[in-house]
């Protein structure tokens, strides 16, 4: 019989883990991860993403732009694309090799599967792990290059500075979730463990003797 608290961690590490893995897979398509205004147009921002830069309208709407050259790009947006691409292909790896892992999941049914399924669930959270930090490396250094512009001293205050756009604080909640799935998983193998009953083996050899020896004593009082 399964333990229910392992189900449930395993549930909640699975949910967890594919909302993770959705959140991350939207700060890398969303082009507001810069977002920057001015006092002249209050009705007209620019937002700039790792796929294009858009220019954003209270009238006309929304026009975006994508990057007519990959060489051209700068080293901060090449290198959150390359993480985030590389983040949202591990969280997806991962999600498929927990799926079988779970103990509700009829899948390893043979003799010490539960051990296939451990290793599966171990796996899945190690991919998790990995996820998270290759989704935080990237938002965190292009927050920290943008606070450290902003707040640059040799440019003038006329300048306009771009900010925290909506894709940095859902790629901050990506990169949480995942590290939140990969701990779920971790305790539910703990418990895993821990309930899994085990079998004990007698020995047969020290019974027989045991046998012989009170036959003996048997026979000498005969």
């Amino acid at each position: 019989m399964s333990n229910p608290c392992v189900t449930l961690l395993e549930v909640l590490g699975l949910i967890v883990g594919i909302g993770a893995w959705f959140c991350s897979l939207a700060a890398t398509i969303m082009p507001q991860w810069r977002s920057q205004s001015t006092e002249l147009l209050i009705i007209e921002s620019f937002e700039v993403g790792l796929w294009e830069t858009c220019v954003v309208h209270e009238v006309a709407g929304m026009e975006c732009r994508p990057y007519e050259s990959l060489l051209g790009l700068s080293h901060e947006i090449m290198l959150a694309r390359s993480l985030m691409c590389l983040s949202d292909a591990v969280g997806l790896l991962g999600i498929i090799l927990l799926i079988p892992g779970l103990k509700q999941v009829k899948s390893c049914r043979w003799e010490g599967g539960w051990r296939v399924k451990r290793g599966l669930k171990i796996a899945a959270g190690v991919l998790f792990c990995i996820a998270g930090i290759m989704t935080l490396v990237p938002v965190s250094y292009m927050a920290h290059d943008m606070v450290m512009k902003f707040f640059d001293h040799s440019v003038p205050e006329v300048v306009p500075r771009f900010e925290f756009g909506d894709a940095i604080f859902v790629g901050w909640a990506a990169g949480f979730l995942h590290v939140v799935a990969a701990f779920l998983l971790f305790t539910s193998c703990i418990g895993m463990a821990r309930a899994e009953p085990r079998l004990v083996f007698h020995r047969r050899q020290d019974e027989y003797k045991t046998t012989i020896e009170h036959s003996g004593k048997r026979t000498e009082y005969v």
